[in-house]
């Protein structure tokens, strides 16, 4: 038997065919090339701005007193987990070939409360600076309050939404999985 020769219930591969195969190789071979430097590039972020972390934690070491340096060191540490979950997911990626939505609601689950956090820290210090409010002063106060409000709702939502990706993950429904036959 000639195993050169096509098989006879399937017709020869086409010119066609084989562009389609190459240059789907060719893309797939750049798409990862891209997520590989994106990989370096975020793992190039994150370290640089551990140490700046660490940085910040060693001189707020220095003036126990300093609230608002605690929680600075807290915002960039969160920012550096941020950076750490988006390496994750452009590994799994990687690795699995897809997106998954998951690791992109734990980065905005995680930006939420940095930003809550932030929010936190300038309402405190509008609050115990002064005594009298301006009218400035409230009006920040107001709109911080509700932003944080939208931040709390945001959070409970996307909490929400990973519990269900889990969940559906954990119990797969029965429209995905085939009949016996």
């Amino acid at each position: 038997m000639d195993t050169l020769s096509p098989a006879p219930d399937r017709p020869a591969p086409t010119l066609p065919d084989r562009t389609v195969r190459w240059s789907n190789q060719a893309f797939i071979s750049i798409e990862h090339g891209v997520y590989i430097a994106l990989g370096l590039l975020l793992a190039l972020a994150a370290a640089i701005a551990l140490g700046g972390t660490v940085g910040l934690l060693w001189s707020s070491l220095q003036d126990m007193m300093d609230e608002s340096a605690i929680l600075r060191v807290i915002d960039r540490l969160l920012f550096v987990l941020m950076l750490i979950e988006i390496f994750h997911t452009v590994r799994v990626s990687i690795r699995s070939g897809n997106l998954t939505c998951e690791p992109f609601l734990i980065v905005g689950l995680i930006a939420t409360i940095r930003r809550v956090l932030v929010i936190t820290l300038q309402s405190s210090e509008v609050t115990q600076n002064s005594s009298a409010w301006t009218a400035a002063q409230e009006a920040r106060f107001r709109y911080s309050m509700l932003e944080l409000g939208v931040l709390a709702t945001l959070i409970v939502v996307m909490v929400v939404s990973i519990w269900i990706l889990r969940r559906a993950a954990a119990h797969p429904s029965s429209d995905n999985v085939s009949s016996g036959g």
